[in-house]
């Protein structure tokens, strides 16, 4: 822009996420200034927190509580990550410390812009506003001598940025430009190498960039190296890692954070005195060969490093030495320390060394976090966290993170190059497990992000009911990744004499655009989740549980045999039918999730049986030939109970077509033998959820599986595939249904062959709908459901409120399939396995 000095645009960089305090005596413009900069609601006024409190902005006797307003919101706001504006005189260096200190608190930058406008400006304004109008010209001069007096001592009193504007003119030509944080890097989507750390293994880092494609520092695909940090010391090359890390930054290949080491060595070139320990002294004789212009880039380089990185849209942080999620994209001497240094206990421990806090071990946050630091033998997730100082310079090996792809990928040492001062680790931070599970991951009203159906909450008092559950009664949580979703019927039949009929369930899946669907048989065994591992060290090593081969439990997580030598049978049936299908190679896993069904019904609910259904079938049995010959006699001898002689047959029919009904599910069991597994889905694998997968694809690899089974145990699920749109298609359906619930078989589920479908609307599609049979519904509604003002009763039953929870335990299923699927640790697999269990305890009608 041309013009004179006066009328020249004065550009104000201010940070994103940032507190700026604007300073100025009274009529100096701030409140016009933040209109003008600043969006209304990032700017809080102190006239307008005072007219909160005392319904009076000028009131000066409500200053005290109006700030603590002002404090309170700007807290609420820098907490939540939002830039915050503070507009108020701020003459006072005792105003101005309470916000740095505020400001130190959320870890984000005090910025000052400061307006220096005459004295006879500030009195001239006053004196045109009605409310300012008699406002003492002392006041003034007071504010405009404070406001010179701190102008030299701004910078010291903690403010990272001063914003000078002097006069009307510079303020009006001012223009404020939002800068990204230096850590905000989330444009950066990679894909990245993430390497850990170095420390002057030049050799071991140069095989390491091989082996991960990297030629001359370049990856013919575009991938970024990021470094950890701790480049140099202790290893026989400190220049030659810093010629390549140096080159592959500056040519904008790679990424750097500092760790703990550069950040000594940086002083040390600064000429600050350092102890020349731990691997300085080495660092320091290296460089002693090269060029002074060396060391200087050198100087540059680490001064210029910043502290952390988020990347890939907020997904990824790196740093050196961990971070907790609060001190995500944060700026302040708090947050460069802990990303440097991490965080101890105060102890040391017989080596003298500090005990690392082990902040991994509760965190909780979304962002995975890969850093360095603390060496271990061997890079293990832990929480969504990862340490990749697998030890190089003591002999381990140099580590890398493919990311988004999360594999590891590793060079050995050539040599112990540096004796460490203690062994290394046996496991990251924190343990194996850490503290997988905890209270406060599920406790109270929560909300859970899903990918399929948005936000589902969760009540308070469906978490307390689930939290008995799981505690009291489920099996191992490590071992239950998923928990299936209630399924609901089809709509209500006006076929005569039937409560649910095929012919709505494929009328309701042509009206959502399902062109296809596929009838799978139901057979009327308990709902079962099979975690079959190839070994017990899969199952440690993936799932973190001991002497067990996986876990098979009910659709709410209990176990389905008390005896564990029993499900590990189960198990071994399964994974011997897995392996002669050859799926473990094909499906490239070493465990697999099954969704299936276990029969004989009686297995699991004998009791239900001996309470319920046993108990209304013999009180049947015992009443009604009584009855009956009693009315025959009665009707022999001339009396008139025609009428009430054929109800009670009609009842005697009816409760013994109940008694058929369940005893068409129940057989004798003699420990396996008799016992069948129907499994219908292939649910997830390693690094991959087959939830989504056409169900004629599931199908296929199920067929397979009972196919070489070789112990009988597995049953073949028989289908039908229907076209809705086509009633010949649709008529052999209900055939097909009729002919199979006829024989005595409990009905099928109706599935859109694509498994995850969504309709027109954007929304989900039931994922399946369940059509009983018409004698089967005798046990679900009692004997004499099929009577008609019994069924014109029940036709008036209410499917909104099911097929709503069906659909959203459907969609947290699906989630937490995902989670497990990409290797989320534990708590935010089980958030969504504890909202499914969560949302059964919600009232619904039982017989749905």
């Amino acid at each position: 822009m041309t013009g004179t000095d006066s009328n020249k645009v004065r550009s104000l960089p201010v940070t994103d996420l940032s507190l700026v305090v604007l300073i100025g005596a009274s009529g100096s413009g701030k409140s016009t200034f933040a209109r003008r900069h600043f969006k209304p609601t990032e700017v809080i006024s102190s006239d307008f927190c005072r007219g909160l409190v005392a319904d009076d902005e000028n009131d000066q006797s409500a200053s005290g509580d109006a700030f603590d307003v002002l404090h309170y919101i700007a807290g609420k706001r820098l907490a939540a990550g939002r830039r915050t504006v503070v507009d108020a005189t701020n003459v006072q260096q005792e105003s101005r410390k309470q916000l740095i200190e505020l400001a130190r608190k959320h870890d984000v930058l005090p910025i000052a812009v400061v307006l220096d406008v005459p004295e006879e400006v500030c009195a001239e304004r006053n004196a045109s506003r009605t409310d300012r109008a008699d406002m003492p010209r002392r006041v003034i001069q007071r504010h405009t001598r404070e406001l010179r007096r701190s102008l030299r001592h701004l910078e010291r009193e903690g403010f990272r940025k001063v914003h000078v504007l002097r006069g009307v003119e510079e303020i009006e030509s001012a223009e404020v430009r939002t800068e990204k944080r230096y850590n905000d890097l989330t444009h950066l989507t990679g894909p990245f190498d993430i390497i850990g750390d170095i420390h002057g293994c030049a050799f071991e880092l140069e095989s390491l960039l091989g082996k991960l494609g990297y030629a001359d520092g370049v990856h013919p695909e575009g991938r970024t190296a990021v470094f950890v940090g701790d480049l140099v010391d202790r290893g026989p090359d400190t220049p030659g890692v810093l010629r390549r890390v140096m080159s592959m930054v500056g040519s904008g290949n790679a990424l750097c954070v500092p760790g703990n080491h550069e950040n000594k060595y940086g002083r040390h070139l600064k000429g600050r005195k350092v102890q020349h320990t731990h691997g300085l002294a080495e660092t320091i004789e290296q460089m002693e060969g090269e060029s002074d212009e060396f060391k200087e880039r050198v100087r540059e380089f680490v001064d210029g490093l910043v502290s952390h990185y988020v990347l890939d849209g907020g997904r990824l942080v790196v740093c050196h030495a961990g971070l907790p999620e609060k001190y995500h994209g944060r700026t302040s001497g708090r947050v460069r320390s802990h990303a440097l240094y991490g965080d101890t206990t105060g102890e040391t421990d017989e080596f003298g060394l500090p005990v690392r806090y082990p902040w991994a071990e509760d965190y909780r946050g979304r962002a995975a976090v890969v850093y360095g630091h603390t060496p271990v033998p061997e890079a293990t997730w832990l929480n969504n966290t990862i340490c990749l100082d697998t030890g190089a310079v003591f002999g381990g090996k140099l580590t890398a993170l493919r990311w988004p792809e999360r594999e590891l990928v590793d060079v050995p040492a050539e040599r112990v190059w540096y004796e460490p001062t203690k062994p290394l680790a046996s496991e990251a931070p924190g343990g194996h497990e850490g503290r997988p599970l905890d209270l406060a991951d599920v406790h109270g009203r929560r909300v859970v992000e899903t990918r399929y159906a948005g936000r589902v909450s969760v009540r308070e008092e469906n978490a307390a009911a689930a939290l008995e559950v799981m505690s009291r009664f489920a099996v191992d949580p490590r071992l239950m990744p998923y928990l299936p979703p209630t399924m609901a019927p089809t709509a209500t039949s006006k076929v005569e004499g039937y409560l649910e009929h095929p012919v709505e369930a494929f009328a309701q899946y042509e009206a959502d655009g399902v062109a296809r669907v596929v009838c799978e048989e139901k057979h009327m065994g308990s709902r079962a989740v099979a975690l079959v591992c190839r070994d017990e060290e899969t199952a440690r090593e993936r799932f973190g549980a001991t002497g067990v081969s996986g876990a098979l439990y009910t659709r709410t997580g209990r176990p389905f045999f008390d005896d564990s030598a029993v499900t590990e049978e189960i198990l071994g049936r399964v994974r011997a039918a897995v392996t002669e299908a050859g799926l473990w190679e094909e499906l490239e896993t070493d465990w697999v999730l099954l969704d299936a069904e276990l029969l004989p019904w009686s297995l699991k609910a004998s009791g239900l049986l001996r309470s319920q259904y046993a108990a209304v079938g013999a009180a049947a049995g015992a009443v009604f030939p009584g009855a009956v010959a009693a009315l025959e006699g009665a009707a022999a001898r001339g009396v008139d109970v025609q009428d009430l002689l054929a109800k009670q047959r009609e009842r005697a029919v009816d409760a013994a077509s109940f008694t058929d009904a369940y005893r068409r599910y129940c057989w004798t069991t003699s420990g396996l033998d008799g016992v069948r597994l129907a499994p219908f889905q292939i649910l997830a694998v390693r690094g991959r959820s087959l939830a989504a997968l056409p169900h004629e694809e599931q199908l296929a690899l199920i067929d397979r599986l009972v196919a070489d089974d070789p112990s009988g145990l597995l049953q073949t699920t028989r289908r039908l595939f229907v076209d809705t749109g086509d009633p010949e298609s649709v008529r052999a359906g209900v055939d097909w249904w009729l002919e199979m619930t006829g024989r005595g078989g409990e009905g099928m589920v109706v599935k859109p062959d694509r498994a995850v479908v969504r309709g027109g609307n954007g929304r989900l599609v039931q994922p399946g709908i369940k059509c009983r049979g018409r004698e089967y519904l005798r046990i679900i509604y009692g004997p004499e459901y099929t009577r008609p003002e019994n069924l014109d009763r029940l036709r008036g039953r209410f499917l909104n409120h099911k097929r709503s929870l069906a659909l959203r335990e459907y969609a947290l299923g699906l989630e937490s399939l995902d989670r497990l699927a990409e290797g989320e640790p534990l708590w935010r697999v089980h958030e969504a396995v504890f909202g499914v269990l969560a949302l059964e305890s919600e009232p619904v009608d039982p017989r749905l």
